[in-house]
């Protein structure tokens, strides 16, 4: 599927694509407005229905990544409520065999996540996938989101990349179109980002199921 002589660096994103997305759907969907219902004294109901409105806004922004803002937002602890249900945090199948491969193999590989810091820490702690990176790449850092067309350019200033020879594997189209249209050449696709949700629509670009698609690496 990939001509690895072609690729110098690889961009990773981390949730829904070395990371199975079950995690956060279910701590957005279901555990944060367990929690604010039991604060406001709701039926869950109602507070599923305003929480979804309050995402709804902040959907394509930093906001909607945020962990500050959402704590501050909604009065909860958010990073605490992160922890509560932690144990759902896994890997991909055969993720971790593809980063060995892509070690041995000599390539660069670099995180490009839009996770707020504080969540990429947890998600390390319990997959170990930072130690695999050349680098890693907060959108907080930059200040702009990966689906933003300048974000690109700022990140290019900040890891250095030729973008005839990079590629992206990432379960959102609008943040693999952004890339397109900056230029980065190789692009892939998460066909299922949430393992227990439905395949997912991945337009125009070339999508895997598992990792092992893209093994042996070159």
């Amino acid at each position: 599927m990939i001509n690895w002589s072609a690729i110098e660096t690889t961009f990773l994103d981390m949730d829904g694509t070395l990371l199975d997305l079950h995690f956060d759907n279910h701590f957005w969907q279901e555990h944060v407005p367990l929690r604010y219902a039991e604060r406001r004294g709701l039926p869950i109901g109602d507070a599923k229905r305003v929480l979804t409105e309050r995402f709804r806004r902040e959907e394509g922004t930093l906001n909607w990544y945020s962990v500050d803002y959402w704590s501050e937002e909604l009065d909860l602890d958010i990073p605490a409520l992160k922890e509560e249900v932690a144990g759902r945090i896994s890997l991909r199948p055969h993720v971790l065999e593809f980063l060995e491969a892509m070690r041995a193999a000599g390539k660069r590989l670099v995180l490009v996540t839009n996770a707020h810091g504080k969540t990429a820490v947890l998600k390390f702690r319990h997959t170990g996938i930072d130690r695999y990176m050349d680098a890693v790449i907060c959108a907080h850092d930059i200040g702009l989101a990966k689906e933003h067309a300048p974000f690109w350019g700022e990140l290019q200033e900040l890891e250095p990349f030729n973008p005839a020879g990079t590629l992206l594997i990432d379960d959102s189209l609008p943040v693999l179109r952004c890339a397109r249209a900056y230029g980065v050449a190789h692009l892939l696709a998460i066909r299922r980002p949430d393992l227990r949700g439905p395949d997912k629509d991945c337009g125009e670009f070339a999508a895997i199921e598992s990792f092992r698609a893209l093994l042996p690496v070159g």
